[in-house]
C-alpha cells in the first residue's frame, strides 16, 4: 500500500481537523520509532495514520471498518496492529508493530494535548512536565493512563525516553501540527 492509498482511505472515512492531525501525528512518531529500531518505515507510518480511520464515520465499528479494508486489501500486518491498538479488545500482541502502535497512540494524543495549553507549544517541553500532567486526572481526561503504561510495559521502554523519543518527533514537524 502506498501512503497516498492510505491518505485516500483515511479521507474517505475522516474529515475532521483534531482527528486528521492525531492520524499525522501518529503516523509521524511511528515512522521514527521504525527507522529507531530498524523496521519497515512505511508500513509503520501507514499503520499510525490508518489506525483510527474508521472512527468518526463508524464509531460503533471501529477499528473492525479499517480492519476489514485493509485485509481484503491483503494488508494483513497492518490490519492486525490496528485490531489490537486497545488492550481492552484484548487482542494478544504479536508483533513489535503492534506493541508499538499500542504504545504511541495514546502518549502521542496526550503530548499534543499538553503543547495545546502552552503558550510556547512543544518549545521546551519535557517529560518531566508530560508527567506531572499525566497525574492531573481531569487534564486531557479522555486519554486513558493505563493504556500508555501498558503500552511501555510492552514495547519495553522507560516513561520519561518513550515521551522524549515523542517529542523529539514531534518538534521536527510542529509547524505543520500546529504545536509550535
Amino acid at each position: 500500500m502506498t501512503r497516498q492509498e492510505a491518505l485516500d482511505i483515511l479521507h474517505s472515512m475522516t474529515s475532521g481537523e483534531s482527528l486528521l492531525r492525531h492520524a499525522r501525528s501518529v503516523e509521524l512518531v511511528m515512522e521514527g520509532y521504525a527507522a529507531r529500531l530498524n523496521q519497515n518505515t512505511d508500513v509503520w507510518a501507514i499503520t499510525g495514520l490508518l489506525h483510527d480511520a474508521d472512527y468518526e464515520a463508524y464509531p460503533e465499528e471501529h477499528p473492525n471498518k479499517i480492519v476489514g479494508i485493509l485485509n481484503n486489501m491483503g494488508e494483513s500486518e497492518i490490519a492486525y496492529a490496528i485490531s489490537a491498538h486497545y488492550t481492552k479488545w484484548n487482542v494478544p500482541y504479536n508483533s513489535l508493530l503492534d506493541k508499538a502502535l499500542l504504545a504511541c497512540d495514546e502518549l502521542t494524543g496526550f503530548i499534543i494535548a499538553c503543547c495545546q495549553v502552552r503558550p510556547e507549544g512543544i518549545n521546551g517541553l519535557t517529560a518531566k512536565s508530560v508527567k506531572k500532567k499525566l497525574k492531573q486526572k481531569s487534564f486531557a481526561a479522555k486519554v486513558e493512563r493505563d493504556e500508555i503504561i501498558k503500552g511501555c510495559e510492552l514495547l519495553n521502554i522507560e516513561l520519561d525516553i518513550h515521551i522524549t523519543n515523542i517529542i523529539d518527533t514531534l518538534s521536527i514537524h510542529k509547524d505543520e501540527l500546529l504545536i509550535g
